[in-house]
């Protein structure tokens, strides 16, 4: 995956939305991401270090080795783990179809929010199958953009977030890849393959995830594509514009909001 590919871009706001995301779904995504002390872990994209920082301190007695094709989103992951004193992970640029390890170099590998935005997210599994020795396991966690609904239901909103969707689609990615996560860890022949959804479910009542994750996580994030959306013609300015106040209108007192992450085992 070239770093142009990425839908979301590589600015301080994404960087910053990034580290949202992953500190409000923490308990949800990784309560359970517990490795054996001990252990070598792979996590394939990392990026910023945004799941970096939550699941390294999670397994002290184990050693990250974290990768990511772009040499800044490294920088900052760096940065990071430095600042937050975490010593168990080393950064190292690479290609995730070319990684520079040998076969079986690790007990476990640990991919999240990645394979959308690869036009070949099976051969990637099939590369990183490669590097896990026997007995090891595979992680991976995506979401899907068709799992979500709100409440007063728009219209207008579904219309501003399959942008989202068609776009990530022609840069070669595939932000509906949550669902598939089963038959894709299946064909790439790993074996005992577990699928757990994890929803998420947000109203007033919860201001923590009407904050972090409608506002600064979802909701961002569909933002974040309006100059191609309307650049590629997807979506009139004032369809655009009527969508996003919508899917604030959801985080709104009587609002509502939901949304479903997969994790395959």
């Amino acid at each position: 995956m070239s770093d142009d590919k990425y839908v979301h871009g590589y600015s301080e706001r994404e960087a910053e939305r990034l580290g949202d995301q992953a500190n409000t779904l923490a308990e949800l995504l990784h309560h359970d991401t517990v490795f054996v002390p001990g252990s070598r872990v792979l996590e394939a994209g990392c990026g910023v270090g945004a799941q970096t920082l939550i699941v390294a301190p999670k397994n002290p007695d184990c050693s990250f080795v974290s990768v990511d094709l772009s040499a800044e989103s490294l920088a900052q992951a760096r940065a990071a783990a430095l600042q937050k004193g975490i010593g168990n992970v080393t950064f190292q640029q690479a290609d995730i179809f070319a990684l520079p390890f040998a076969e079986g170099s690790f007990d476990h590998v640990f991919v999240c929010f990645v394979l959308e935005h690869l036009s070949e997210p099976a051969k990637a599994l099939k590369c990183l199958k490669r590097l896990i020795k026997p007995g090891g396991t595979i992680m991976c966690i995506e979401g899907d953009h068709g799992s979500w609904y709100c409440y007063p239901p728009s219209e207008y909103a579904g219309r501003a977030v399959d942008c989202l969707v068609q776009v990530q689609a022609r840069l070669g990615g595939d932000s509906l890849i949550g669902r598939q996560l089963y038959p894709l860890l299946t064909q790439a022949e790993f074996a005992r393959v577990r699928v757990s959804p994890r929803m998420v479910y947000v109203d007033s009542s919860r201001p923590a995830l009407v904050e972090g994750f409608s506002k600064k996580t979802f909701n961002a994030m569909v933002e974040g594509v309006r100059q191609q959306a309307l650049e590629m013609g997807l979506i009139d300015e004032a369809t655009w514009d009527k969508g996003i106040r919508d899917l604030y209108r959801a985080t709104e007192a009587d609002g509502v909001f939901c949304y479903t992450f997969f994790k395959g085992v």
